[in-house]
Formats: C-alpha cells, structure tokens, sequence
C-alpha cells in the first residue's frame, strides 16, 4: 500500500527570496525604485530629495514588512475605505402588515442615511 504524505501547511505563503513573500518581494522592488526616482529625478536641493527617498524607504518597508493581526497592511487599508464607503446608520421601523391566517405578521423595513432606498422583508 502506499503512503501519501497531507500536506498541513496550506495557509502559509511560499518564500521567495531573503525568507521574504512574492508580495513583500515586489512590494519591495517597487518602493526602491520610487526611493531612487524621488532622489534622484526632482529638481530639489538634495536634502529634500534625501528626506522623500527615507520616508518613501520607511512607508514600502512598514507595508511589505508589518502584519498587524496577521493580515498584510494593505488588507486594512480595503477594510478602512471599506468601512468608510458603507454608511453605518440604520433606521428600523415596524410595519403593518396584514395578518393573513396562519402567518405570523413579523416584518421590517431598514433605512439607510439620505433617503436611500428601503429594505423590506
């Protein structure tokens, strides 16, 4: 009989390079090669275009690197435009409904902010 080995590590990502992701890699490669255009393309006294290059190196190194709650940084920056593009006020007013027979008359009707459009049930 044969033996198969199961694999039991499915949700870790595979590392690329230097013990880094591919994500954290290109995330990586592209914020060096913004640091070296901001420090070395504009027209700006060189310790300005020094001070841009750092905070663009400190900026992609704390994205590609930190990973608050174990989730990477830009899956929060989704849940915060999310959480800020969803209107988080709800209004919930009974309805009358007319008891047809054998029916419990439970019903509901949500309103979101400005006047949208009702959700009924």
């Amino acid at each position: 009989m044969d033996r198969h080995e199961i694999p039991t590590h499915l949700n870790v990502e595979d590392k690329a390079f230097a013990g880094l992701t591919m994500r954290q890699l290109m995330t990586v490669a592209i914020g060096l090669a913004l640091a070296y255009g901001a420090a070395s393309e504009p027209p700006l006294p060189v310790p300005v275009r020094l001070i841009a290059a750092g905070l663009i190196l400190a900026a992609v190194a704390l994205l590609a690197l930190w990973r608050p709650g174990g989730r990477p940084l830009e899956d929060w920056a989704f849940v915060l435009l999310r959480f800020w593009a969803v209107p988080r006020v709800a209004v919930w007013r009974p309805r009358d409904v007319p008891v047809q027979a054998g029916k419990m008359a439970a019903s509901y009707e949500v309103v979101g902010p400005a006047g949208g459009s009702p959700l009924r049930r």
